[in-house]
């Protein structure tokens, strides 16, 4: 079944499951709803039309550099208008805002309809709207789309295949990273299954499995076992 890679690069990144009014959270790798959400931009698809084929993908993540999670702390002065047509400024709002630092994510979707993932792989090379990483002051540092991204392979095989999308400095040439993939009722449970357009705001549960994986850098030769 073919996979469709994508790169998740930029010096911050938030993706909200659960933010409500003055708190917003991010979790530690992107969000399926965020991933869609970003291919949606990238098609010119508006907020008001299905996403049922992108959500039918599976989605898998792979952790090339979790960067830190930080906390930002705003204040909020709007303006208020009075029947005279003068502003008025009153008290602000203090909201609280996670995000991650530094981080580098390797995004795979899977799925038997090889037409749109054709259609979202040149998209991501010509997008049609902006694209940011959950949101919108938080562009990407690196382009989202991989020049060889559409693979003829399962999801996982692909996210292990796939070369390291940055440079760490590992242990003779290999690193363990984290694998994040989509499961069948098994593993913990996310919120950010997207029910019907996004003007519905509408999310249903997933399940996804961790496991932790070795990369080993282009070029690096086997390991000799001891003994």
């Amino acid at each position: 079944m073919p996979t469709l890679l994508l790169q998740l690069v930029g010096p911050l990144q938030s993706w909200g499951t659960t933010s409500r009014f003055s708190e917003r959270d991010t979790q530690l790798e992107p969000s399926k709803s965020g991933v869609i959400g970003l291919i949606c931009a990238a098609l010119g698809r508006g907020r008001s039309e299905p996403v049922d084929d992108l959500a039918r993908l599976r989605m898998g993540v792979r952790v090339d550099r979790p960067g830190v999670l930080m906390r930002d702390y705003h204040t909020i002065q709007p303006p208020y208008f009075k029947a005279s047509g003068e502003t008025e400024r009153k008290d602000g709002v203090v909201t609280v805002r996670f995000f991650l630092a530094d981080a580098a994510f390797l995004v795979g979707l899977e799925g038997e309809d090889r037409p749109l993932l054709e259609r979202v792989h040149s998209a991501l090379r010509w997008p049609r709207w902006h694209l940011y990483l959950g949101r919108k002051a938080f562009p990407p540092s690196l382009p989202l789309w991989l020049p060889d991204g559409l693979r003829e392979e399962p999801l996982e095989e692909a996210l292990r295949r796939w070369p390291p999308i940055v440079q760490i400095g590992p242990d003779e040439g290999r690193w363990r990273v984290r694998l994040v993939v989509e499961s069948q009722r098994e593993g913990s449970m996310r919120l950010d299954q997207p029910l019907g357009s996004f003007a519905e705001r509408r999310f249903g549960p997933r399940w996804v499995v961790s496991k932790w994986v070795e990369l080993k850098a282009p070029g690096t030769a086997p390991r000799r076992e001891a003994g």
